[in-house]
């Protein structure tokens, strides 16, 4: 009876003790203080709303209705939730006078908003017609300064400036008007009237609004519901206090019998972890890609290393390949000869049963040979399984405790090491019979593919010679600047391309031969860099920088641009969210033979490509892998890709270097021979581009992202650019600074949209030449060019040579007459 007596007393109790604790009122006075917010966000909302239905942005006033009925409500919510003492019951009906007040202004507000802003219209519309330039006796002169009075006033409606919209009504009134205009005026100044009103009287209760005492009402109120607020926690904090000190005795006693319980059942935990973690690793082997075993191990060893609180785990394979893999906590190292040095020590200590060595603590050790050893290599703890296989093949999984003792204790825990290891050396025989598998399947796909490649490469060129030749005869006898000659081009420039991937087939095949020219190195980056741009994801930002000094290769373009466009779409894909891909290329000495990672160079002078990424990366089985012939980590990847780019380096002499870090990024160097500036013929040099001068260049694109890029272009190229989107706004520039500008460039914009602003502009500015941009191959008539005063003709986009070269014919000419465009359809059709 006693035993339950007092645990009755201390149920009893620990209720008293949490029903004081409890304050009943909180929600009560967080209801308050809640409506107390939501009150005055509404009446902030309600501001917003009268000032923006006062500039005529609201277009209704339902939102005005709402935000009073939800003013109205939460008022009625704060009545009911607020205390009950006197000031604050009288801050309360201070707050309902100030809302009544609100709300009667609001309504004045929205009659007079709602005829102030149908006059506003009406006033726009009647202002705009009389200064329309179609009236026989135009009226702008008056209605002009007439409309900006008004806008100053709807702005600020002082006395001055309803003095001033009241004299210029006053004198349009007196102005004589044409039949046509009496209407209209008479309409005009009836509403200006009526505005000279409405304005000042509308503003008025604005001011009247924000005068309202409505947030000193709620501070009163909000002051009071806090007063009580304190008062009651003051309370509730009391009985906390005993509560809490009514817990600690009991939880005294709970402690003391967890710790008994956490001691039976730690054992028990321990080892069903242990297995789990065996079990777990064992799946993932059994799904993982042989390129994956050694990242697994080392998985392995980290969870295993966890699971039995070891520091450092390692695991040794002996025979005809020898492989180590390692892991370590936190600021954890291996100190030299070890683990190399473990299997001698193993053999020197005394086994279990189960052939485990297991040392839970070697501070426990006598003095000794022994104990000097496990203290040379730092271990405090340690626990180590071995096995010899028929092959002489030896395995070594060890776990080692720096810091206390190695946690795993017998009995029935250690056979779980063997186990362990056993799951290990399954996986290491499952990767090599998958690598010998995948290498004698390499070897077939690599002599299929060679029979392919020398099989289909003559037959190709055949047909695509004859297509390109018969293609050559008919544009001799077409003009070039004809539909069918433009269709005649696309289909040559298809046969280069086809011809271009035949060489590709047979670069990987090993067949083909190369056809050396001199390249510019920044040329070439630059060229591959342009066509980059139109296939990378627009996530993906592009940056190239260029080697400080003219480089010169030797080697075949087509093949030189697929490697830095394999490259840059590998980096690409690399990348899972948004990112950068940079391309870097400089000129290095070498002095002595370098070793890279796949290939040597010899002492000389050397190109050097890199490309950098910082995307997922790739671990040290992928990085051996990479330039196999079909070898891919993604699901729709050929594997051909990188593969290429080893075989084209290779034919020009190069070689590779990769770098890679898992979550950092990767970086791949492609170095390749340089020959001097001084053996090249002088028209080697790509012929550098007219520039300009800072003439101003007006420039109109009809969309804002075009205008930006070509801007940069016009500016690059030495020229000012002064540019539009819309078409009038460009015509209104030409009109009011027509002296400011030396050359116009009409950008995209469709064929007859573009001729007509050309004619337009010409009519303005007719000494100004006009270069127009087309993307279409469309027919121009040069009649129709000439109407319209276009003096040249380029390609949309842009390109840098083109637009110089018109740009500099254009401003050539001397500016004594209209220019037309008599070279418009010469060379640019």
């Amino acid at each position: 009876m006693l035993p339950a007596a007092a645990v009755l007393l201390v149920v009893l109790l620990l209720t008293w003790l949490s029903f004081g604790a409890v304050n009943t009122e909180a929600e009560l006075f967080d209801r308050a203080l809640g409506a107390l917010d939501e009150l005055a966000m509404t009446e902030q909302t309600l501001q917003r709303d009268v000032l923006t239905a006062r500039a005529g942005m609201l277009r209704n006033y339902d939102p005005l209705v709402r935000e009073m009925q939800v003013l109205d409500n939460t008022f009625a919510r704060l009545r009911r939730s607020a205390p009950d003492d006197p000031a604050t019951a009288a801050a309360i009906d201070g707050l309902a006078a100030s809302i009544s007040h609100q709300e009667d202004l609001i309504e004045q507000f929205k009659s007079n908003n709602a005829l102030l802003q149908n006059s506003l219209a009406y006033f726009a519309l009647f202002s705009s017609n009389l200064e329309s330039p179609g009236r026989s006796e135009p009226l702008g002169p008056v209605v002009g300064p007439l409309a900006a009075a008004m806008l100053r006033l709807s702005l600020d409606a002082s006395s001055a400036n309803a003095r001033e919209v009241e004299d210029r009504l006053d004198e349009l009134a007196r102005r004589p008007r044409s039949p046509d205009d009496a209407d209209l005026t008479q309409a005009l100044l009836a509403h200006g009237r009526l505005l000279h009103d409405l304005l000042p009287a509308t503003d008025g209760i604005l001011k009247a609004l924000s005068a309202v005492p409505q947030r000193r009402n709620q501070e009163e109120v909000r002051t009071g519901v806090l007063a009580q607020q304190a008062a009651s926690r003051v309370t509730a904090r009391r009985f906390r206090l005993m509560l809490y000190a009514t817990s600690l005795l009991l939880l005294g006693l709970l402690v003391y019998l967890a710790l008994q319980l956490r001691k039976w059942a730690r054992a028990l935990r321990r080892r069903a972890a242990f297995e789990h973690v065996i079990a777990s690793v064992s799946m993932r082997f059994i799904n993982a890609q042989p390129q994956k075993t050694g990242a697994l191990i080392e998985q392995a060893l980290a969870d295993m290393a966890e699971c039995v609180g070891a520091d450092r785990a390692y695991f040794l394979l002996a025979g005809p390949s020898n492989r180590m893999h390692t892991w370590s906590g936190p600021g954890m190292t291996f100190p030299p000869g070890w683990p190399t040095q473990a299997p001698a020590l193993m053999a020197g200590t005394q086994l279990t049963a189960e052939g485990i060595v297991h040392v839970p603590s070697v501070n426990c050790l006598p003095h000794g040979e022994e104990r000097d050893a496990y203290a040379a290599f730092g271990l405090a703890g340690w626990a180590c399984v071995s096995n010899i296989d028929g092959k002489g093949v030896s395995g070594l999984l060890g776990f080692d405790a720096l810091q206390g003792s190695c946690y795993i204790t017998p009995p029935g825990e250690l056979s779980l090491l063997r186990m362990a290891l056993d799951t290990i050396n399954n996986a290491i025989e499952r990767e090599f019979f998958e690598r010998e598998r995948a290498r004698l399947q390499q070897a077939r796909r690599m002599e299929t593919i060679g029979a392919f490649a020398s099989g289909i490469a003559h037959n190709f060129n055949n047909i695509i010679g004859a297509i390109l030749g018969y293609t050559e005869i008919v544009e001799a006898q077409i003009e070039p600047d004809s539909r069918p000659g433009r269709n005649l081009g696309e289909i040559r420039r298809s046969g280069e391309r086809a011809r271009d991937l035949v060489d590709q087939i047979l670069t990987f095949g090993r067949r083909g031969n190369l056809r050396r020219t001199h390249l510019n190195l920044n040329a070439l980056v630059a060229e591959a860099k342009s066509l980059l741009h139109a296939s990378l994801p627009s996530r993906i930002e592009l940056v190239a920088s260029e080697a400080a000094e003219t480089v010169i290769i030797s080697g075949e373009l087509a093949q030189l641009q697929q490697v830095i466009l394999n490259l840059c779409n590998n980096a690409a894909q690399a990348i899972d969210a948004t990112g950068r891909v940079e391309i870097e290329t400089q000129a290095l000495q070498i002095g002595q033979p370098l070793s890279l990672t796949h290939g040597e160079l010899a002492p000389g002078r050397y190109a050097k490509i890199s490309v950098r990424d910082g995307g997922r990366g790739m671990d040290d089985a992928t990085i051996e892998r990479i330039f196999e012939p079909f070898f891919t980590t993604r699901p729709d990847g050929h594997g051909l890709g990188l593969a290429t780019v080893r075989e084209i380096v290779r034919e020009h002499g190069g070689a590779l270097d990769v770098w890679s870090t898992v979550g950092l990024g990767s970086r791949f160097e492609v170095w390749l021979p340089c020959i001097t500036v001084t053996d090249l013929m002088p028209n080697d040099d790509p012929p550098s581009l007219p520039l300009g001068h800072g003439e101003t260049v007006l420039l109109v694109t009809d969309e804002h992202g075009r205008l930006l890029k070509d801007e940069e272009t016009l500016a690059a190229l030495g020229y000012e650019p002064v540019g539009f989107t819309r078409p009038d706004d460009a015509l209104g520039a030409c009109r009011t600074t027509l002296a400011r500008f030396d050359a116009i460039v009409i950008g995209h914009a469709p064929a007859a949209r573009a001729l007509d602003l050309a004619a337009a502009l010409n009519r303005l500015a007719p000494y100004l030449p006009i270069v127009l941009a087309m993307a279409s191959a469309e027919d121009f008539d040069t009649s129709s060019l000439t109407a319209a005063g276009v003096f040249e003709r380029v390609r949309y986009p842009l390109s840098s040579a083109e637009l110089a070269g018109a740009l500099a014919r254009c401003l050539a000419v001397p500016v004594t007459q209209p220019r037309y465009a008599d070279n418009a359809m010469s060379a640019h059709g």
